[in-house]
């Protein structure tokens, strides 16, 4: 079979992952409405495309915090990568790190943060945080991050309680007993995913936990789960690097917006005093191009990065980075960009359909 976009891996995923992990990996809360309008809010847009502009020669980089990256395209934070492949995160921080990006390691990863460390040395990853109802826990996985060469801390805020997912209900979703979460093994009683493991966040987190935060490390804070100007303003306020724009892949609050349709009231509300990206439908090299003329200085990839996993491993999820690499580049030639500082407003247009 060959693999020409993203929809190809996604029906490879569905046909040879367990139902049980591709329904936890697909699952959005209740009626899945936010989930599927994170994909079809995209549709909205189109390109005032540009004409008669030297393409001849693109540049595709950009920076994240200062570090360059290959192409405005990182890997959002995951659980679980054991469930679409053996190697789990350690593949996908090996891909990450092969095509020159960022990888956000999740706390509930199937590996440790040393595992990953290891795998690929010397790549761009930053760590995503839930804070727990026991402090300390979260507190020892900022400060080993940090001295494991991770480059940024990204908090979670979106998630004081689990959304409904219904499919992972009806299947009684657990972990295999062969994985665990590596990196809170031992720290709590339960170590395997069972339906009161989400009970052990800490539902109390506020702003103020920022400076909680900042006073364990020095990392950058990047904020996930941000939707509204509100929240963009309490953010730059409470002195954090970075705002990723984004509903959890729809798997939390159902009937919230897409995160390409809030992007720009964050956009605007940040008026470039941090940087802002989105994770969150993002399907095609089109996609890409849409989002950053709106103001978003990356975006990041969920569901496809673990459907690139379930194809070939690191291999598969590299496959699944280049396609879209190599689609963001022909749909900046096309729509008249050379290089990734010429993106911008002027080059889309949202419709009422």
């Amino acid at each position: 079979m060959a693999m020409v976009c993203l929809s190809d891996f996604e029906a490879y995923a569905k046909k040879y992952l367990p139902k049980i992990a591709w329904d936890f990996f697909a699952a959005g809360a209740d009626d899945c409405s936010t989930r599927d309008e994170n994909i079809l809010a995209y549709k909205r847009i189109r390109f005032r495309p540009r004409m008669l502009r030297d393409v001849s020669m693109m540049d595709i980089r950009t920076k994240l915090l200062g570090t360059e990256i290959s192409f405005p395209v990182g890997i959002a934070p995951t659980g679980f990568h054991q469930l679409a492949w053996p190697d789990g995160e350690k593949s996908t921080a090996r891909a990450a790190k092969a095509m020159k990006t960022c990888y956000i390691a999740s706390t509930y990863s199937t590996c440790t943060l040393e595992e990953i460390s290891a795998a690929a040395p010397g790549g761009l990853r930053w760590f995503q945080l839930y804070i727990h109802r026991n402090r300390e826990v979260s507190k020892q996985l900022v400060q080993q991050a940090e001295a494991l060469g991770f480059q940024g801390l990204v908090l979670t805020a979106d998630l004081p309680y689990t959304g409904k997912r219904r499919d992972d209900v009806r299947n009684g979703f657990r972990l295999p007993p062969h994985m665990k979460l590596k990196n809170l093994e031992g720290a709590f009683e339960v170590c395997k995913m069972n339906p009161s493991f989400h009970s052990l966040l800490d539902p109390s987190v506020t702003w103020n936990d920022i400076y909680w935060l900042r006073s364990l490390t020095d990392l950058p804070i990047i904020i996930k789960g941000i939707l509204t100007k509100e929240d963009a303003e309490l953010a730059v306020r409470h002195g954090v690097q970075g705002i990723i724009v984004s509903n959890h892949g729809g798997r939390q609050l159902d009937g919230g917006p897409a995160t390409i349709d809030a992007l720009v009231e964050v956009v605007e509300a940040v008026q470039g005093r941090i940087e802002v990206y989105l994770d969150g439908g993002i399907r095609k090299g089109s996609d890409i191009l849409k989002a950053l003329a709106l103001g978003a200085k990356c975006v990041f990839i969920g569901r496809p990065a673990l459907w690139g996993l379930a194809y070939k491993g690191e291999e598969g999820l590299q496959d699944v980075l280049r396609i879209l690499q190599d689609e963001f580049r022909l749909s900046m030639a096309l729509a008249g960009c050379a290089s990734v500082s010429e993106i911008g407003r002027h080059l889309v247009h949202v419709s009422n359909l």
